[in-house]
């Protein structure tokens, strides 16, 4: 065994074009604001899916900036036939056009995989042959591991299959901590080692990571602006890690709140999975949606009805910075989440690949 820590390295360095598209996205997001809804093609857009495109779209425009849309494909097995067509219908009807043709990460295998061997040649991965039934054993009772104990660290590394299975890949994060700007509460840090933990970049099934696609996407398309739910903020640490290891400053990051009732209670999942074919059938067309979501967010009153266009032609930026940051909005009681800039709040599993599911 050796110690991955205390044993030499070679640096890391990145085939040409690599870095070029790498310090290119730096570069590009110097020049303003863009930003991305990423919906995985898993079902229909819910109702909280929705509110955040439309936050997100209304920030890119009142900021003058650009939209993209990328669909994050890579699970095959979770993807469902239609699902992607739906989602692109469901954000025309609303008026949400996103700048530039669709992306989808299954056409952009290529590219994790480059990063993915720049990272094993200079020493910061190794294999882990760790099974999640093996880590639920050794987790308190009733209590799932949150952090990888770091059990393949230091093991010889064999790469190959082994009793017919592959091993995972994971980032080996140092001692230090991990910080990334917030736009509606205070600055993101967590400890690496300690809160975050080495995290799986490629799975054992062969299938490219969620955090690191995730990571490779936002520097090489020049987001600036990462607006997306708070049940999202625990995955941040890990992406912002995978940026760190590639030598790349993280972007702006912006967690939007869930949608609660009026109790302060997260919506239940019959009434949060209803999508536009639940207004639909409740009568009501695309502007009685968008007032209904922005209702939601205190940005219309309730009942309104007005186009996506007609909303943002109502709002100035501090408008919709308002109600991002009001304290009322920071999350929904119960809801389990960690609140961003709450240093006591929830931090979910990170060392763990999530199922892919409507990561947005």
């Amino acid at each position: 065994m050796v110690d991955p820590l205390t044993a030499s390295s070679p640096a890391l360095v990145l085939p040409r074009h690599l870095d070029s598209l790498l310090q290119e996205g730096i570069r590009r997001r110097g020049q303003g604001y863009r930003g991305r809804f990423a919906p995985s093609p898993s079902g229909p857009l819910h109702r909280g899916n929705l509110r955040t495109a439309l936050i997100g779209w209304l920030d890119a425009r009142l900021h003058g900036g650009e939209w993209l849309l990328r669909i994050d494909d890579l699970d095959a097995p979770r993807n469902r036939a239609g699902a992607e067509e739906a989602i692109l219908a469901d954000l025309r009807w609303l008026g949400l056009h996103w700048d530039g043709p669709p992306l989808r990460q299954s056409a952009r295998r290529g590219l994790y995989a480059t990063v993915l061997s720049s990272l094993r040649r200079s020493g910061t991965l190794y294999p882990c042959r760790c099974s999640r039934r093996m880590l639920a054993d050794i987790s308190a009772p009733h209590e799932p591991l949150t952090i990888y104990p770091g059990l393949c660290r230091g093991m010889d590394p064999t790469w190959g299959a082994e009793r017919g299975r592959l091993p995972s890949w994971r980032l080996l994060l140092g001692p230090g901590g991990i910080a990334w700007e917030e736009r509606f509460a205070s600055a993101g840090q967590l400890d690496g080692p300690r809160q975050v933990g080495d995290i799986v970049v490629r799975r054992a099934d062969g299938v490219i990571a969620y955090h690191l696609a995730t990571a490779v996407d936002e520097l090489a398309l020049a987001i600036s602006d990462v607006l997306r739910g708070v049940d999202l903020w625990s995955s941040t640490g890990p992406q912002v890690a995978v940026m760190a290891a590639l030598g790349m400053a993280p972007p702006r990051y912006g967690h939007v709140p869930l949608w609660c009732d009026a109790r302060g209670q997260r919506l239940s999942k019959r009434e949060g999975a209803e999508g536009l074919a639940g207004y639909r059938e409740r009568g009501l067309d695309a502007a009685g949606v968008v007032g209904d979501l922005a209702a939601s967010l205190d940005l219309v009153p309730v009942g309104s009805r007005l186009s996506a266009g007609e909303l943002l032609h109502s709002l100035k930026r501090s408008d919709l910075e308002r109600c991002m940051r009001a304290p009322q909005r920071r999350g929904c009681a119960g809801s389990g989440e960690r609140s961003p800039g709450s240093p006591n709040g929830t931090v979910t599993a990170t060392g763990a690949d999530p199922a892919q599911g409507s990561r947005i």
